[in-house]
């Protein structure tokens, strides 16, 4: 398994590159958060990007420009041929519990499911920026592309999807960073977590319960 860093985006939404952003007390910006948490489950970890970067990552380039996310996974899968978790490089909050729990998913699937995901149980948003694809999305992908839509979610068929419900109370792992005022929010979260609970990647209940819904991707759910 690969494990997929979506880091395309313009950031103009932040006003700054956010992949460069650092939230936590432990020196690492939200691009090293989310690699060293795939490294944990991926035998190899890549980070989907509009162009090569001067990064210290394995980068795996956009085929064609101004698609978004869909263009970086269409990218991704036409490069490596292997199943591939995702995660979006804005989720401060990711843990090892949100992906154990979408792995577990993935390994107890209905035979033909070739995408698992999380959704959330209030709203049905999918989290396509937080799963695993297989080898066998490419085709849907394509199709896709040819019929012109890019709105991740929209491509593999319902019924070709494993879905892992969560609740407004478990949402804390996907809150993303897109404005100052999610960053300012993140922050403050992550301080509070440090004083009443430990070291950041700590994920008590209490936190998720009192953290901020996260903001649906357009293009990604």
């Amino acid at each position: 398994m690969y494990g997929i860093v979506m880091a395309g985006g313009l950031s103009s939404r932040m006003g700054e590159d956010k992949r460069r952003l650092s939230i936590h007390d432990d020196g690492k910006d939200l691009l090293e958060h989310t690699v060293s948490l795939l490294r944990e489950y991926a035998e190899a970890v890549f980070v989907s990007s509009r162009a090569p970067q001067d990064a210290p990552f394995p980068v795996i380039p956009d085929m064609v420009e101004r698609m978004g996310p869909f263009g970086g996974l269409y990218s991704v899968l036409h490069r490596l041929n292997g199943p591939l978790l995702v995660l979006s490089c804005d989720l401060p909050f990711m843990d090892r519990e949100t992906l154990v729990r979408l792995l577990a998913a993935r390994r107890d699937r209905e035979r033909g499911t070739i995408m698992t995901t999380f959704q959330q149980a209030e709203t049905g948003f999918i989290e396509a920026l937080v799963a695993v694809y297989e080898p066998a999305c490419l085709p849907w992908f394509q199709m896709a592309r040819d019929r012109g839509i890019r709105k991740i979610s929209d491509v593999i068929p319902a019924g070709l999807r494993t879905h892992v419900p969560y609740t407004q109370a478990e949402a804390l792992p996907f809150f993303n960073v897109n404005y100052p005022a999610d960053l300012e929010i993140a922050r403050r979260l992550s301080a509070l977590m440090r004083r009443e609970h430990g070291p950041a990647g700590h994920r008590p209940p209490e936190a998720a319960n009192a953290s901020p819904s996260p903001a649906p991707n357009p293009s990604a759910g």
